[in-house]
């Protein structure tokens, strides 16, 4: 059960441009969103459609395969875990975020 905990699979359509960064020691990072749709129909029988948006961290070759090959729209398939972090902003504000790092990716359509 331990392979289990903390794991998170979404496929969905990425929101933006990945935004990629190069470090210090040449590793890559990359940053996206990604946007997944659940359609049903609620109590007064009407059919909705509800988007849910996910912050996605990707390091590595993981990021650099991102770089090379998604793109605003791109369909994928991310497995990765939930993280939560904070920061303080440039005004002196802590920050909260909620992402999914990504282990693996799948390129579709």
């Amino acid at each position: 059960m331990n392979a289990m905990k903390n794991r998170v699979q979404l496929i969905g359509n990425v929101g933006n441009d990945p935004e990629i960064k190069t470090l210090e020691n040449g590793r890559k990072l990359a940053h996206l969103t990604i946007a997944t749709n659940d359609k049903y129909t609620n109590d007064k029988g009407e059919k909705v459609e509800q988007t849910e948006w996910h912050r996605v961290t990707a390091w590595g070759k993981t990021a650099e395969i991102i770089e090379k090959y998604v793109v605003k729209g791109k369909e994928v398939a991310i497995e990765g875990k939930l993280t939560h972090r904070s920061y303080d902003d440039k005004n002196g504000e802590k920050r909260y975020v909620t992402e999914v790092v990504v282990n693996e990716i799948l390129l579709l359509k």
